[in-house]
């Protein structure tokens, strides 16, 4: 099933619905616009295996595209639109893309656009870009129908960077005929539920794989996704209430933004269409997720994976309500808790955490980053570098990244516990707590505090973050010094870019001391 399906047998249906436009695509004019693409990416030399890459805000256009090379044997690379020129044109270069579709509205665009070959085809979306074709008016001049010689395309995402470099992540094109389904984007349908009859919200960028791939799961499936220009948390309710939403996605963040509507603001709204809300992307506070599931009833699912498709978890309201904390048990393989001499822990014990795959995914360009998510002695076993525990009854709770590890005076201390200790402090629009240098302990933990609107930062504030933690988790938790700044860095998806928040410190520290940053 894909558009051309759909658009024979539901034209009139909306594949897609922009909340904050009003724009509506139905799935005879998805086909239609997909296949105009397809037409002019082939009309440019793209053939199967090639890449196109997208540089977009979230516009209807990115199913177009999705679609175009879906149905195309291309990969596509959606890049994040937030992403300086440099490093924007880096990914488009390093996934090999042939064709570079960018908004006019990115300021980013023409910069990035000048990096890459001469050869390849640039089309700007919603106003002229210097040096771009228009992407209108080369799709307007294309036929409807399909390509001559459809074939199933796939995604090649890119890791977030919130670590390191973003690496590409490239599995073999599938072998089915596009109106067969495609693999790639199956998921949904007999897993989580999505038919004709979803509505599928999503709030998320769509550069993101877990926003993209589940919206075209949905229209796989010949349901409705809803998007939206950016998060709001009021008009997240309106939408749900106003579209009738069966299913969405969530990250926790938005959860916690959710929680901090006045209540009057959060009742006014109507979702009792909703079967069933998942999240995922980072790990939960258990306070925040107990408050959601008495909110909005026991249709919460969290499920637990990576792009790499490195292990997969998934648990239900009720599941959780057993085990609080947990992100499920494995979904469809086993996870295993390894040490990092690959020796495999016992329930209770932390350490990475590996999943059974069919075979390891290849990082695109980067032999060495794959070769170290492969487990040293089964060559199936696959890690991104997550750091957990298994409980007797095989429930995983997720600890945090090693990359992330604070090892004071030799304790290791995960930023996480601290982090949802404050997720919910009323002054607290947004924390990260990271270990920052200390010439005795190697390390000291610092909390950075994006303070709530209309408070004030001050050090009664900071000792009252402090004394909070203190309660809560002992002294040896306990943020040494809080920081207060306008904005943290985090990612729309959710994600804390906190690589880039801890370098800062570690390179203020190397300027006067010759410290370096931990790896």
């Amino acid at each position: 099933m894909y558009p051309g399906t759909y658009s024979r047998t539901q034209p009139d249906k909306p594949a897609v619905i922009h909340a904050t436009t009003g724009e509506r695509v139905t799935y005879a004019e998805l086909d239609a616009r997909s296949n105009r693409l397809a037409h002019a990416l082939r009309a440019h030399g793209l053939k199967r295996g090639d890449s196109i890459a997208l540089f977009c805000e979230n516009t209807t256009v990115f199913f177009d595209a999705a679609w175009a090379a879906f149905r195309s044997g291309l990969y596509v690379t959606a890049i994040n639109r937030y992403l300086p020129a440099a490093e924007a044109a880096y990914i488009a270069r390093d996934c090999n893309a042939r064709a570079f579709i960018a908004s006019a509205s990115l300021s980013e665009a023409e910069g990035a656009a000048a990096l890459l070959d001469e050869g390849v085809l640039r089309l700007a979306l919603g106003g002229p870009i210097p040096g771009f074709r228009s992407y209108e008016e080369t799709v307007a001049s294309q036929p409807a129908g399909p390509i001559a010689d459809e074939s199933s395309g796939g995604f090649m995402m890119y890791s977030s960077g919130t670590t390191g470099k973003p690496k590409g992540i490239l599995r073999p094109l599938p072998d089915t005929a596009p109106e067969d389904g495609n693999p790639a984007i199956s998921f949904g349908g007999p897993a989580l539920g999505y038919s004709s009859e979803t509505v599928y919200l999503s709030l998320a960028p769509l550069y993101h794989g877990a926003p993209l791939g589940h919206s075209m799961s949905v229209q796989q499936e010949g349901g409705t996704v809803v998007i939206s220009a950016r998060f709001d948390p009021e008009e997240a309710l309106s939408a749900i209430e106003t579209h009738r939403v069966t299913h969405s996605q969530w990250v926790p963040t938005m959860f916690v933004r959710l929680l901090k509507l006045p209540p009057e603001v959060r009742n006014r709204y109507d979702v009792s269409s909703m079967r069933m809300a998942i999240h995922a992307a980072a790990p939960c506070p258990v306070e925040v997720k107990r408050q959601m599931i008495d909110w909005w009833g026991p249709v919460i699912e969290e499920y637990y994976g990576s792009t790499e498709g490195a292990g997969m978890t998934r648990i239900s309201s009720a599941e959780w309500l057993e085990h609080p904390g947990s992100v499920g048990r494995g979904w469809g393989a086993p996870l295993h808790i390894c040490d990092e001499n690959g020796v495999e822990l016992p329930a209770g014990q932390s350490g990475y955490i590996y999943g059974e795959v069919s075979a390891p995914t290849r990082y695109h360009n980067d032999p060495g980053k794959t070769a170290e998510a492969v487990h040293p002695l089964h060559p199936n076993w696959m890690t991104v570098g997550d750091i957990g525990y298994l409980d007797e009854d095989g429930y995983l709770y997720l600890t945090d990244r090693k990359a992330f590890m604070i090892i004071s005076g030799g304790v290791n201390i995960y930023p996480q516990q601290i982090e949802d200790a404050l997720a919910l402090h009323p002054a607290i629009a947004d924390v990260a707590v990271i270990g920052v240098p200390n010439p005795d302990l190697g390390e000291e933990v610092k909390a950075v505090v994006e303070p709530a609107p209309g408070v004030q930062p001050s050090p009664a504030l900071a000792q009252e973050i402090m004394d909070h933690v203190g309660t809560r988790l002992g002294k040896q938790l306990t943020p040494r010094s809080v920081d207060f700044v306008d904005a943290l860095p985090r990612l729309p998806t959710g994600k804390l870019y906190k690589k880039a928040l801890r370098d800062r410190y570690w390179a203020e520290a190397g300027a006067s001391a010759g410290h370096a940053a931990p790896a």
